[in-house]
């Protein structure tokens, strides 16, 4: 199957192939975007950010099997599973906002677009927190500073939140691109060409000669601030994720102070 023919049928492509195909930038190139969203089978690559999200969970937990006082079984397989819930509940907080700024700055994307282009999004923060694992569980089994490890994982959480947001708000930008050509009613061969410069273009990569609606950027910067925030604070709300080591297992504890708080002790802790 040729590329062409993939990105006009990615629906039947495997979930994993999916997955690399928008890790590499191939989903997101103009040629493949014509139709106004992201040609993806959501059912089959949410499976596999669920599969990412408990690797990741697993390669965190493992800090609580490895601890002098005794491996504690329990955290490990709690924080196996709270890893995709933090993602699952922080996308269902940020969602309809994400849908209304949206049709604030006057999109043609529809629900189904929106829809696509989030699960793509989680897909590639997923990858590159999965990616982190096995450097956190090496550290797991070699250090036993508590406040290293919640570190590690906070910068690790960073870094995969950061790029995939990025990714999520570079491509809406290709989307809008693509629509406004539509809109314009450029010439076909304009249209369907396969040797535009773009197509080289990968995930994260800004298109040359584009330029980006500013109401849409600054809308969806806003929007992006939004679900950080939001998903640092559901990371404060579902702990522990690690266990502390003199402190007997509890699936969650009370609420109390916040995130950003906990985070600026920890640092001054260190």
């Amino acid at each position: 199957m040729t590329e062409g023919t993939l990105a006009r049928h990615g629906k039947d492509a495997h979930p994993l192939r999916q997955l690399d195909r928008i890790l590499r930038g191939e989903a997101t190139r103009l040629s493949a975007l014509r139709r106004g969203t992201i040609e993806l089978a959501p059912g089959g690559l949410t499976l596999v950010i669920l599969a990412l999200g408990l690797l990741y969970g697993a390669c965190m937990g493992s800090y609580a099997l490895f601890q002098k006082s005794g491996a504690h079984p329990m955290q490990f397989l709690a924080t196996i599973g709270k890893v995709p819930l933090l993602f699952l509940l922080t996308l269902v907080v940020t969602f309809p906002s994400l849908y209304v700024f949206n049709a604030l700055v006057g999109s043609r994307l529809n629900l189904v677009a929106i829809g696509h282009l989030v699960i793509a999004a989680l897909a590639v923060m997923l990858a590159i927190l999965a990616s982190f694992g096995p450097i956190v569980a090496f550290f797991s089994l070699s250090t036993t500073s508590y406040p290293f490890m919640l570190l590690l994982n906070i910068i690790a959480f960073a870094v995969a939140g950061f790029l995939g947001l990025r990714f999520l708000l570079l491509t809406l930008h290709r989307l809008t691109q693509v629509q406004n050509e539509a809109a314009q009613a450029e010439s076909a061969t304009a249209e369907s060409s396969n040797d535009s410069p773009h197509d080289s273009a990968g995930a994260l990569d800004r298109l040359e000669n584009h330029v980006a609606n500013a109401a849409v950027t600054r809308v969806f910067t806003i929007w992006i601030v939004v679900f950080g925030l939001v998903g640092a604070q559901m990371g404060w709300v579902l702990r522990p994720f690690l266990g502390h080591p003199s402190v007997a297992f509890t699936l969650f504890r009370g609420r109390e102070s916040n995130f950003f708080e906990a985070l600026g002790h920890l640092i001054s802790h260190l």
